[in-house]
């Protein structure tokens, strides 16, 4: 499986971007689907997940009504629309895969690929 994300950028606070993320290779519907960001020195963090089995969707607090993740699943791909930016919204975002969809839905090792990142500056 690999994954591409693409779409981010530059904007300022209060603006909008939106990710996609395109799985190809052995994809199947049952994957689930994750966005986490990396802010510099920091931790690789949970942003939001999809299960494409269940349709279910989680959140971290921080951007919980900001953000929102959807899919298409006759393209593969995972979106993540971005509103409301803020300037601690800056990262790189990765969007991950998880084939076996048992593990907790916000730990990274749950994962089991990453796309390779795309960054998103968001200004003051």
């Amino acid at each position: 499986v690999q994954l591409q994300a693409s779409g981010g950028g530059a904007v300022q606070a209060g603006g909008s971007l939106r990710l996609s993320c395109a799985a190809s290779g052995r994809t199947d519907s049952w994957f689930r689907m994750g966005w986490f960001r990396q802010a510099p020195g920091e931790e690789r963090e949970f942003v939001a997940s999809s299960s494409w089995r269940t349709g279910s969707t989680y959140y971290a607090d921080s951007v919980k009504d900001r953000f929102t993740i959807s899919r298409e699943n006759a393209k593969n791909t995972v979106y993540l629309q971005m509103n409301s930016l803020k300037p601690e919204d800056t990262a790189v975002y990765y969007c991950a895969a998880d084939r076996d969809h048992l593990g907790y839905y916000g730990d990274r090792t749950t994962y089991d690929y990453w796309g390779q990142g795309t960054q998103v500056t968001v200004s003051s």
